[in-house]
């Protein structure tokens, strides 16, 4: 309906001052009674769009400034009514706009959507950072125990330097006929294998600290992996925890914004524990060649050093029967070389007579009747007196001769004895040495074997646990 202006009488009704105001109160009254007609009429022309309470949050959303600029002028035109250059302004300006009455339930049930798809691309991210970090926890299981072999390893390989150490020193302390200032083909093989084990453990203990450096990373990845899922799982307290946990890689097609539900923080996260579990990987592998070759050199060094020691054993033995063979003959020699002396002697005593002459014969003497009638002529003499003497000197040379030589018998049955008995002694050492080394070598089989055994326990338990 058109709103016509009534006609104000002219006749005198109080003060002019008061008519004056009157007439402005009807004018004020008459005007806004058009503009709030027009602002109306425009609203209802104008059906309100669908997708404003959308296109009301993004713009709250993007520019706050001018919303809160829009708010001040609507409360300073609803406020201040009777200022005219506001009042002016408003009417110049567009029309008022009329939210419908289900705005509220509108803007409800978009926030509950923004804030579900939220909540779900949340529960993507915190899901491929639970699995994130139980990959890292298996990797950090992997190489704990490829930790514990290089452990293992490197307490055989000190065992080992021990026991080539107490060999070195248990073969100086060899008697002294056999211990000479030469060292012999045994020793410069355990001298290589102390050398040869010396390198290993030194790669070994290079190889446990960068394994001990990984997992310390693994496990500052872990715990960042779990910070983070802990921090985006603050808002999954309303989702049910049986819902789907997203599928692998569901972060992939996510943009990445600081406000977003996949943080750059929770991007570099996972890059990181990505590559920390990459590198873990290559060391776990180069782990095991380099205990691979470890072992297979250790083994080696180990079995040259056997079978030169069984060696010298064995050259000891026959060492030890020929000096046995070689001193029984000498012995026979020597018994011998006495006989031989005993009988010299004999003929020697005999050649010479007795002692006293009283103990001599008649046709013993040299002056018994016969020889004196013999020799009454002055050219006629016997050569019974030069013969004996001569006869009695060859046999003292011999005599001499033969103690010479059995003294010499002797001293070389008792060299020959002293070698025996020092080839001897070191056969036993090196037997000692060897027995140990091997017993050594046992023993470290049956470790690693009995820790295989129990990984593999552990692993079937674990496989019947996941079973049941």
């Amino acid at each position: 309906m058109q709103l016509q202006s009534v006609p104000v009488g002219s006749g005198s009704f109080g003060p002019p001052s008061w008519r004056e105001r009157t007439v402005q109160s009807i004018r004020r009254a008459e005007h806004l009674v058009r503009q709030t007609g027009a602002g109306l009429s425009a609203a209802c022309r104008r059906p309100l769009s669908a997708g404003f309470p959308q296109r009301l949050m993004q713009e709250a959303s993007t520019d706050k400034i001018r919303a809160v600029k829009c708010a001040e002028s609507r409360d300073s035109i609803c406020s201040k009514k009777q200022t005219r250059a506001r009042t002016a302004a408003v009417t110049k300006g567009s029309p008022a706009m009329f939210p419908p009455p289900g705005l509220r339930e509108r803007c409800t049930a978009a926030s509950s959507a923004m804030a579900s798809r939220y909540m779900r691309e949340v529960r993507e991210v915190e899901a491929q950072l639970q699995r994130q970090a139980g990959r890292v926890t298996e990797e950090v299981t992997k190489l704990q125990g490829e930790r514990g072999h290089l452990e293992r390893a490197l307490r055989g390989l000190r065992t080992d330097l021990a026991v080539n150490r107490r060999s070195r020193e248990a073969r100086s302390k060899r008697p002294a006929p056999v211990n000479t200032q030469e060292k012999d083909g045994a020793d410069s093989l355990l001298l290589w294998e102390r050398k040869e084990l010396t390198e290993l453990k030194l790669d070994l203990e290079e190889v446990l600290g960068n394994t001990r450096t990984q997992l310390q990373a693994l496990g500052e990845s872990s715990r960042r992996l779990l910070a983070c899922a802990s921090e985006r799982a603050q808002v999954l307290e309303l989702l049910p925890r049986s819902g789907s946990a997203g599928l692998h890689g569901a972060t992939d097609h996510m943009q990445t914004l600081p406000n977003s539900s996949f943080t750059p923080k929770c991007k570099q996260v996972l890059e990181s524990s990505s590559l920390a579990v990459q590198q873990s990987q290559l060391l776990r592998q180069r782990i095991r060649q380099t205990l691979s070759s470890a072992t297979s050199r250790q083994n080696a060094a180990h079995l040259s050093v056997n079978d030169s020691l069984l060696q010298k054993v064995a050259e000891a033995d026959g060492v030890q029967q020929s000096l046995a063979l070689t001193r029984a003959a000498t012995r026979q020699a020597v018994s011998r070389k006495q006989r031989e002396i005993k009988s010299i002697i004999y003929s020697r005593g005999r050649v010479q007579g007795p002692e006293y002459n009283s103990d001599t014969l008649t046709r013993e003497k040299l002056n018994r009747p016969l020889v004196q009638v013999y020799q009454r002529h002055a050219a006629m003499r016997l050569p019974e007196a030069a013969h004996i003497a001569q006869g009695s000197a060859a046999l003292t040379r011999c005599l001499t001769s033969c103690e010479g030589e059995l003294a010499a018998l002797q001293g070389a049955c008792l060299q020959l004895l002293g070698d025996l008995h020092s080839q001897r002694a070191a056969a036993q050492v090196d037997q000692t040495i060897l027995h140990m080394r091997r017993q050594q070598a046992d023993r470290r089989d049956m470790s690693s074997f009995s820790s295989r055994g129990r990984a593999e326990s552990k692993a079937l338990t674990i496989g019947g646990a996941t079973r049941e």
